[in-house]
C-alpha cells in the first residue's frame, strides 16, 4: 500500500492533479496519442480495476471512475516508492508530482527517466527540473503536457 492510500492529504492532491490534468471522460475513447490503441477511459485508465481491458462501448459513473483512479495510484504509488525510495520521505506535494508524472508516462519509463535517477543520486532540485523533458507524445510536442509537466515541477520544487 503506498502513501495514496495511507494520507487523506496526499489522496487528495492526487485526484486533484491527475484528474484535472487527464479530464473525466465517463465513455470510452481512442488514445488520441497513440492512434487509437489502448481504449481509454475516466482518467486516462486503459483497464478496469480487475485488470480488464477497456473496450469501445464502455461507460462507467463518475464514483466508479474515482476508484479507478485512487485504485491505479496506489500501485503507481507502490512502483514509484519502489524505484525511488526516498519518495517515502517526499513532503506531499513533491511526492504527487512524482506520482503524476509516473502515472503519465508508465512506470517502467519512469524508473528509467532522468526524473528518478536524480532523486536518487540526492538531486531533488535537478529532479524536479528533469519533468520538463516529458512534455512529448508519439514523438510530438503537446502544449497540454508542457502545461501539466511545468505544474509537477512546481509542486516539486516547493519546499526546495
Amino acid at each position: 500500500m503506498s502513501r495514496v492510500k495511507k494520507s487523506a492529504q496526499v489522496a487528495v492532491l492526487t485526484a486533484a492533479l491527475i484528474g484535472g490534468f487527464e479530464g473525466l471522460r465517463q465513455n470510452a475513447y481512442p488514445d488520441p496519442a497513440t492512434k487509437g490503441y489502448p481504449w481509454t477511459v475516466c482518467y486516462g485508465e486503459t483497464r478496469t480495476i480487475d485488470g480488464k481491458p477497456i473496450r469501445p462501448g464502455m461507460k462507467f459513473s463518475v464514483e466508479e471512475c474515482k476508484a479507478m483512479l485512487l485504485a491505479r495510484a496506489d500501485e503507481f504509488g507502490t512502483a514509484v516508492e519502489r524505484c525511488v525510495p526516498s519518495a517515502k520521505d517526499m513532503s506531499p506535494k513533491r511526492y504527487v508530482a512524482h506520482l503524476s508524472l509516473a502515472y503519465n508516462i508508465g512506470t517502467g519509463a519512469y524508473c528509467k527517466s532522468s526524473v528518478a535517477r536524480l532523486q536518487n543520486a540526492g538531486q531533488p532540485r535537478a529532479a524536479c527540473d528533469a519533468f520538463m523533458k516529458w512534455n512529448r507524445a508519439a514523438g510530438v510536442v503537446f502544449p497540454g503536457l508542457t502545461r501539466r509537466r511545468a505544474e509537477e515541477r512546481a509542486m516539486c520544487l516547493e519546499g526546495l
